[in-house]
């Protein structure tokens, strides 16, 4: 697939706020090819397509939060509002926003990113559960194998002397 941006690019751009997979509009503006400031503007102009699930704008904590976690830190790099978040539904809509089409076949390209993070994850759960039943399995056998090793040593002791009978007069 000739590909305008490779997923991977995108993978590195989705993030998780509020438990939720999001992209931010400065990384989804750079990747449409758009200023931020017309993204959101556009957004705006169509606020009843974006409900709260599908969009929402971070905490000053959360921003610094990120800042720190991601490095944006270089001075000039961040700007003096607060971003929006796009959930996947989010992304999806911005099709219907914007028109050109770069944005059309950039939408594409995180969809597929999207979904290719879902079955990652979803591949690492089922990892995790057989990670965890073996555990499970483990335990069971460390138990049993405990066991094993107090009646092995058991049957090494040597037996108990019995008591000596002494011989003569007893007072």
């Amino acid at each position: 697939m000739n590909e305008l941006v490779p997923i991977e690019r995108i993978e590195n751009k989705i993030y998780l706020i509020r438990g939720q997979k999001v992209m931010l509009d400065r990384d989804l503006a750079e990747l449409y090819g758009a200023a931020t400031f017309n993204l959101n503007k556009s957004v705006k102009r169509n606020t009843t397509r974006f409900p709260a699930d599908f969009m929402f704008q971070l905490s000053r904590k959360e921003y610094a939060a990120l800042r720190f976690q991601i490095g944006m830190l270089k001075r000039g790099r961040h700007s003096k509002y607060l971003p929006y978040a796009f959930t996947e539904n989010g992304v999806a809509m911005l099709s219907s926003v914007l028109h050109s089409e770069r944005a059309v076949q950039v939408n594409i390209s995180i969809m597929r990113a999207f979904t290719r993070l879902r079955h990652i994850l979803s591949s690492h759960k089922e990892l995790a559960r057989k990670i965890e039943a073996l555990e499970k399995k483990h335990d069971k056998h460390e138990i049993e194998i405990a066991t094993v090793f107090k009646v092995l040593k058991k049957l090494m002791e040597p037996p108990p002397a019995k008591p000596v009978k002494r011989i003569g007069f007893v007072a």
